[in-house]
């Protein structure tokens, strides 16, 4: 750890004298780079020092207990007592900052929600899917920007497109992506049978014009008119937007705005993301073949959870974590959930 330490203060030396540089200024990617980087490393820093502090008075009050004033003794007695259990919290909280963690894991995140197998019973548990994560990022302050919205029936969604901007928000919802399974029975069912249904959630680090750079001639821009119920633009103007990246064939379409352009920078956006995750995507099988992931960057595929509502029970396959708090979690109360996912994600980083 010290070594790690000795490198993170003299980074954030570097970073600071970067920051300070005017050229710094006219580089709005990596002034923004440089400033996720500088607060991560100021919180390394201000632990270090809270934590020399805490030694320096453990120190001074050892030697006090020499004292032969009884009187003194006593004090210093009592903040030895006080000051061990503050060392060993700053010790792990220093520990914790300088856990090596995926660079990514600062960024906005972009998610994406999609009915799979269940008809309109899968739909529905879509926009529930949507409510608990929108409720999650709302309860920790995080500001949630839908990108694109299609609807299914009876209330459901068929897909939807959402922006999570806030302090690590990729990093805490990376291990959401996979299959996402409902087993319960629906509004629709006249017989009280059980059904089950499922949805996919994709987690995306947001991406920056550093990571993809995306040429004009590598687009193919089709506009049309916007479809779904109300609204003064739809089914009125030609606002919506495809975007097809020519060489990987990705597929972008955003109606949900009230203008073309708006539609078309939201869809650059989405296609940025998709076209960094698949990137990160081919890295990540590369180290798949010299390590078997546990829990992984969240295969799409994959079964990841299963929300059993006759039973009150949620299970994650990937760590065994089991809680008979459905209604809680799918209020967006996933902070347990979430952190012994971390925690294993960080246990399997460090032993690669």
């Amino acid at each position: 750890m010290e070594a790690r330490l000795r490198q993170a203060l003299a980074r954030a030396e570097e970073v600071a004298r970067a920051l300070a540089d005017p050229e710094t200024a006219r580089n709005p990617a990596q002034l923004k780079q440089l400033g996720r980087e500088h607060a991560r490393l100021d919180a390394i820093r201000q632990a270090h020092s809270r934590l020399e502090q805490l030694q320096d008075e453990f120190a001074q009050a050892r030697e006090v207990l020499q004292d032969k004033d009884p009187e003194l003794s006593q004090l210093a007695r009592t903040d030895v007592e006080r000051l061990r259990p503050e060392i060993e919290r700053a010790q792990a909280l220093l520990a914790d900052l300088l856990t090596p963690s995926d660079p990514l894991d600062d960024r906005d995140a972009i998610v994406e929600i999609r009915a799979g197998t269940g008809g309109d019973e899968a739909a529905l548990f879509a926009a529930d899917l949507f409510r608990m994560y929108t409720r999650y990022c709302e309860r920790r302050g995080w500001k949630v920007e839908v990108l694109a919205l299609s609807e299914g029936n009876l209330g459901g969604l068929k897909e939807a497109i959402f922006a999570v901007r806030g302090p690590k928000a990729y990093g805490t919802l990376r291990y959401e992506s996979g299959v996402h399974r409902v087993q319960r029975i629906p509004e629709t069912e006249t017989q009280g049978r059980r059904h089950t249904s499922a949805a996919t959630v994709a987690v995306l680090p947001e991406a920056e014009d550093v990571d993809v750079k995306i040429e004009d001639k590598d687009l193919r821009i089709d506009v049309f008119r916007s479809g779904g119920p109300g609204g003064q633009s739809v089914n009125t103007t030609d606002s919506a937007v495809r975007v097809t990246h020519l060489p990987t064939g990705l597929e972008v379409k955003c109606q949900d705005q009230k203008s073309q352009l708006q539609n078309k920078i939201k869809a650059l956006e989405i296609l940025r993301a998709r076209l960094l995750d698949r990137m990160l995507a081919d890295q990540e099988a590369a180290r798949a073949r010299v390590r078997r992931a546990q829990v992984g960057t969240g295969d799409r595929s994959q079964k990841i959870r299963t929300y059993n509502f006759p039973q009150n029970r949620v299970t994650d396959h990937r760590i065994g974590f089991t809680t008979h708090d459905l209604a809680e979690v799918m209020d967006g109360k996933l902070d347990e959930l979430i952190n012994a996912l971390r925690l294993a994600g960080e246990k399997e980083r460090l032993s690669a």
